[in-house]
């Protein structure tokens, strides 16, 4: 389908998984540093049947098997119609590598769910934008261990089409509003390596969730900018700024915090801005459903966020 075909159109919902149902853990990117038994402990738990990839077990440098290994492993998950959700083990890096290898054509006809963050952003964008498709920002196999019961539970909320709601305190830098639209977004690097590609969004009347981990200040003021040079944030319907986690900083000191850098660049506009969701690389990862349509109300000392 052409590069944004489905620029304003709400996502296709696959269908929500009911017990017995099949799911299957793959790793598109980095290597796994232990088995997977904490999460097939809790797939089954919610009782789906657990399908493991062959990129479990599978080393090649810093990847979970070499680019061809991973996109094969991918493929057959996609062209298998048994297969209801497919969930990305971890991120780190990688997808970008093998994403062109691998023919999603079979989920037009049979769409199913993808799971996962950090460098599954770039799968969740070229899915929606190149398929229609809704997926999951949430929690990964291999974050388990030290996730929150509540961000396990919104991830089970998700897959099974339970209501996806969240309040939260509201940051003092908020922008107040209201607003409705397609979620869209990830992490902020991975956006940016999107960029000019056919896995690219039209961010116009999105709602944007942002989130990133390890990245220096200036790194993050050059990507938000980025991203409003390129035309990106200036027609948002809203923004959603999730974790920035482990940031770093020069010598120098780069002088503005995460949230200073972010309203600098937006402060122009007028659309809703919230701070400090719970989503990125903390233990309270909450599930939202990129594709779908959201409300986004930032009052004077909570914020409301639901997804359907």
């Amino acid at each position: 389908m052409d590069n944004g075909e489905h620029s304003n159109i709400q996502g296709i919902a696959p269908p929500y998984l009911k017990k017995g149902d099949k799911v299957a853990i793959t790793c598109p990117a980095k290597k796994l540093p232990n088995p997977m038994t904490d999460a097939i402990s809790l797939l089954q738990s919610w009782g789906l049947e657990v399908v493991l990839g062959e990129t479990l077990n599978l080393s090649f440098h810093q990847f979970a098997g070499d680019d061809a290994q991973r996109a094969q492993d991918l493929q057959r998950l996609v062209d298998d119609d048994s297969i209801k959700a497919i969930i990305a083990a971890r991120g780190g890096y990688g997808t970008i590598r093998m994403i062109d290898k691998v023919d999603f054509g079979r989920l037009t006809q049979n769409p199913k769910w993808f799971v996962g963050f950090s460098d599954i952003t770039l799968l969740h964008k070229h899915l929606y934008n190149n398929f229609n498709i809704q997926s999951i920002h949430g929690q990964m196999p291999v974050n388990i261990q030290d996730a929150s019961a509540k961000s396990l539970e919104s991830l089970r909320k998700a897959l099974f089409g339970e209501e996806i709601s969240y309040e939260f305190n509201a940051h003092t830098l908020n922008r107040k509003g209201e607003a409705e639209g397609i979620l869209i977004g990830g992490n902020l690097s991975l956006l940016i390596a999107a960029s000019g590609s056919v896995s690219d969004l039209d961010y116009n009347n999105k709602i944007l969730l942002i989130e990133d981990v390890g990245e220096y200040l200036y790194a993050i003021d050059r990507m938000i900018r980025t991203l409003d040079r390129a035309g990106k944030l200036k027609n948002l319907a809203g923004l959603i700024v999730g974790s920035f986690t482990e940031i770093k900083d020069n010598d120098i000191p780069f002088g503005q915090t995460v949230e200073q850098i972010i309203m600098d660049v937006v402060d122009k506009y007028d659309y809703p801005v919230c701070f400090d969701f719970p989503a990125g690389h903390i233990p309270n990862n909450m599930s939202l459903i990129f594709g779908s349509v959201a409300k986004l109300a930032v009052g004077d000392t909570d914020v409301t966020i639901k997804s359907f």
